[in-house]
């Protein structure tokens, strides 16, 4: 598998590569030309939204990636973007860029797709692009997947939330932990079970979504960051 832990990489393009083993031996990623849709792999770079990842024979490129230290996290998806859930799925690695890419600029896959916005010429503590450099991979995390992106008429109703747990377990499976969200900057909710939610009665426009690891203390655990994200996301009718 590719980028190895803690390697340092020269130059702004990183190639990732997978190998399935265990539980996910017989899961091929392949998306079906006629309904676009099939077994994929989650790829995060840092804390920004993930790029699906479908012909596995085939590296996964991100190209201008800036200089320092990133992180990577991936795990196997079905067909919806729900998540697998059993252990080993997911694996997140640390590594190093030297004389990255241009930081005004996206950080893309081969396709063009993006894996990172630019940096704003404003700095703002909000605004700047997330680093990974702080994560520790033993502690407590949070890895937001779902809901991304665009919605379309009944693929609105109902959304998914999902996310992947690492390091921690929720009340109601026997931990001390709890999952928060909130849509809009509304009130709070909490998740005790590790399981996705279906969310009905979105109206069309642009929605954040805010989802959260909270310890006992009923405050984010501190990861990097990365116990507390939120994602925009567009409904249209």
């Amino acid at each position: 598998a590719m980028p190895a832990k803690n390697a340092t990489i020269n130059g702004s393009t990183v190639e990732v590569k997978l190998e399935l083993s265990g539980d996910l031996k017989g899961y091929l990623p392949h998306k079906d030309p006629a309904t676009g849709k099939g077994n994929h792999i989650h790829v995060i770079l840092d804390n920004q939204p993930y790029e699906a990842y479908y012909e596995i024979n085939q590296p996964f490129e991100l190209r201008n990636v800036t200089e320092g230290k990133h992180t990577l996290r991936v795990f196997a998806s079905r067909p919806w973007h729900e998540s697998y859930k059993n252990d080993g799925n997911f694996q997140m690695v640390e590594f190093t860029v030297k004389g990255g890419g241009d930081a005004s600029k996206p950080t893309t896959t081969k396709d063009g797709q993006t894996m990172a916005s630019p940096t704003p010429a404003r700095e703002g503590k909000d605004m700047a692009r997330s680093s990974g450099g702080n994560v520790d991979p033993a502690k407590p995390l949070l890895t937001y997947s779902r809901p991304k992106g665009e919605y379309k008429d009944q693929d609105a109703d109902p959304i998914m939330i999902d996310f992947w747990l690492s390091n921690a377990k929720l009340q109601g499976d026997g931990g001390q932990f709890r999952v928060r969200y909130s849509i809009d900057g509304g009130d709070p909710k909490f998740l005790d079970k590790w399981e996705p939610i279906w969310l009905s009665g979105w109206i069309a426009g642009k929605h954040s979504v805010k989802l959260e690891l909270v310890g006992q203390d009923g405050n984010p655990v501190d990861n990097g960051g990365y116990n507390s994200t939120t994602r925009d996301i567009n409904v249209t009718r």
